[in-house]
């Protein structure tokens, strides 16, 4: 793939120090890392390797401690609190190892959530969310609770929850981590498609280097550092 010569996501020189004293732990060592619009990017390492550290900072979960996070070429430190709340909600989506659903809510209404912070209204929700679930394959689900799914079902719904708000980016942190192999596989169709038919761009954990095979390029960290990037790990 030809890449765009601006990157969607960029990293500069970024450093993650926690704790402080003989508790100080530097998850990040000075690392450059650009995504860019359209690809579909497998982080790799071992536990304490950082690649967690690098999922929140470039979801806006949390901030470098030293260093430089652009989002098309646009420092996200200077952003105002209520614009870097909006990139959060409108141009990124987010999906969990633990589906983070809230058990006593139907499918459909977890997947609004995304749009009740975008205040869209009750119709419009109500809408999209269907259409959400249309499109990861739980058409008929929308009334069912987490309880009355399973693992992959409930990982569809966290998808489309992801996907309501239409973002440009999907995050997915160890998207596959509670599933059997046969489930994520079906996932991670799922995921191959949106990236292929939508062009949705997804940067995605895992530690798992057959699930890492579905993506286009892999980074792998160690230490706190980018140790190779290699691009179509994909057969």
């Amino acid at each position: 793939m030809q890449r765009p010569r601006e990157p969607l996501l960029s990293l500069r020189r970024i450093t993650k120090v926690f704790g402080e004293g003989d508790a100080t732990v530097q998850a990040l060592r000075g690392i450059d890392l650009d995504i860019y619009a359209g690809e579909f990017v497998a982080i790799m390492g071992t536990s304490g390797s950082g690649k967690s550290t690098v999922m929140n900072i470039l979801g806006c979960l949390d901030a470098p401690s030293e260093g430089q996070y652009l989002v098309e070429g646009i420092p996200v430190e200077q952003l105002p609190a209520d614009v870097l709340a909006a990139l959060r909600n409108d141009r990124l989506g987010f999906v969990f190892q633990g589906f983070n659903l809230l058990s006593r809510t139907s499918a459909v209404d977890n997947v609004e959530l995304p749009l009740v912070y975008a205040n869209v209204s009750a119709r419009e929700r109500k809408l999209r969310a269907r259409q959400a679930l249309a499109d990861v394959g739980l058409a008929g689900r929308e009334r069912a609770h987490p309880n009355q799914l399973s693992g992959g079902q409930q990982q569809r719904v966290a998808i489309a929850r992801a996907l309501v708000n239409n973002p440009e980016v999907l995050l997915a942190d160890e998207p596959t981590g509670n599933l059997d192999s046969r489930t994520s596989a079906e996932i991670m169709a799922l995921l191959v498609a949106l990236n292929r038919d939508r062009g949705i761009t997804i940067v995605m954990v895992t530690h798992d280097l057959e699930i890492a095979g579905h993506a286009r390029r892999l980074v792998s960290f160690r230490d706190g550092l980018i140790v190779s990037d290699q691009p179509k790990v994909a057969a």
